[in-house]
């Protein structure tokens, strides 16, 4: 059983580079992880009884590229394979290059013709190596239904002809920022899931900084890369605190700061620090620093709120996005109070009023504002809107504890 489990762990480990490889040499996703699964059998066969070799990786290799030349001769029905016979029978390249073709292999994985959908569940399954069970239970689908998802997604880079390369230079920052938008979304899928019975998926949280770990180890020179990487880090290590002992939604004002990961934050800050020194504040850059700015106080009374807005204004400025300026109005509130917040929230109720986030905010600022009717009907309206069952339960208690509220002041009078 230790064997097995360290068969497993090694699998993880090479699964990255060694299809990137079997890929960018095949230029067919489905071929490739077939060989490399059938490979991962035959260690699992092998090694418990023969040892685990000395270069895991290397023999790994070997062993995927012996598995696709047979099935390729044993098939014959394709013969763009065929042609590809001759680069599998060489080595896998040394680490340096065997990182260009995991570059590729991200890059072509979150193509913009390929649906969002499709993108994430691709870069779970081929770049993270995660299994089918485990990514469906991520997302809450049934094994079929994302198992047809991408099937569809590997046919559409073979018949539609997308291109197993790095995006030129006149490509690449909008291609970047596709694929480290895909990046956020899992981790983002993580620290609020979407469904499910708890507010938290740590194991997607965990995938997405390994997603933007790898990508800052492949493109260290990018600063918006190591800014995504700073902003998981920071807000990842408060998920400790953000729940009680039931799972029950904890706010920032009120999490124990003591019950944070510090040293995640120190790394966070060291990495937002090397994107600061390439002088370009990306969206990725601010979000990180004004994330910084939360963890970077012991007590909440002591935010630095005014830089916060600050913060938020260059943000909206470069991507002026609703949510990013109902973020900054929730900064004003508690900057200036919430009289100017007010005022400036409604003239995001059209682009944002099935936003459940858009509720919630109104109805404290109504609450501070004591208009303790209308914040009532703005949490459940809040609530309503949550899809996350924990939410919707902690807005619709909001809602009741304004009601008990009012029942006190009516039975003092």
């Amino acid at each position: 059983m230790e064997t097995t489990a360290q068969v497993e762990q090694i699998f993880r480990d090479e699964f990255t580079r060694l299809f990137a490889w079997l890929v960018g040499s095949l230029r067919d996703f489905e071929a490739a992880e077939d060989a490399l699964q059938e490979a991962f059998l035959i260690a699992l066969r092998r090694w418990p009884v023969d040892g685990i070799p000395p270069n895991p990786r290397g023999w790994l290799a070997v062993t995927a590229r012996n598995c696709a030349i047979d099935r390729i001769r044993r098939e014959r029905r394709r013969p763009d394979l065929e042609k590809q016979m001759d680069h599998l029978t060489l080595e896998p390249k040394d680490a340096r290059d065997l990182d260009d073709e995991v570059l590729c292999l991200i890059f072509t994985c979150c193509h913009p013709a390929l649906s969002l959908d499709a993108r994430v569940a691709l870069t779970l399954r081929v770049v993270c190596g995660l299994r089918l069970p485990e990514i469906a239970h991520a997302f809450l689908l049934p094994e079929t239904t994302l198992a047809q998802r991408l099937v569809r997604a590997k046919r559409k880079i073979r018949n539609a002809g997308i291109p197993y390369e790095m995006p030129g230079t006149e490509l690449l920052a909008g291609r970047l920022a596709g694929v480290l938008g895909v990046v956020y979304l899992v981790f983002n899928e993580g620290y609020v899931a979407t469904e499910g019975p708890m507010l938290l998926r740590p194991d997607l949280c965990q995938e997405g900084i390994r997603l933007a770990r790898l990508l800052a180890t492949l493109m260290p020179q990018e600063p918006e890369v190591r800014a995504l990487l700073a902003l998981l880090l920071l807000t990842d290590a408060r998920r400790a605190a953000r729940t009680d002992a039931a799972g029950e939604p904890v706010l920032l004002p009120d999490q124990d700061r003591t019950r944070w990961d510090h040293a995640q934050i120190q790394e966070g800050l060291s990495e937002l620090g090397r994107a600061g020194r390439h002088q370009q504040a990306g969206p990725y850059f601010l979000q990180a620093a004004i994330a910084a700015e939360h963890t970077g106080v012991e007590r909440a009374d002591d935010t630095n709120w005014p830089r916060i807005v600050r913060l938020y204004d260059a943000l909206v400025r470069l991507t002026p996005s609703p949510v990013a300026q109902l973020n900054r109005v929730v900064a004003v509130s508690m900057a200036a109070g919430p009289d100017l917040a007010y005022l400036e929230l409604g003239g995001l109720e059209e682009s944002l009023g099935d936003y459940s986030y858009y509720h919630a905010a109104r109805a404290d600022l109504l609450r501070r504002l004591d208009r303790r009717v209308s914040a009532r009907s703005a949490y459940q309206r809040a609530s309503e809107l949550a899809t996350n069952p924990k939410q919707r339960a902690a807005l619709a208690r909001a809602a009741a504890e304004l009601d008990e509220e009012a029942a006190e002041r009516f039975g003092d009078s």
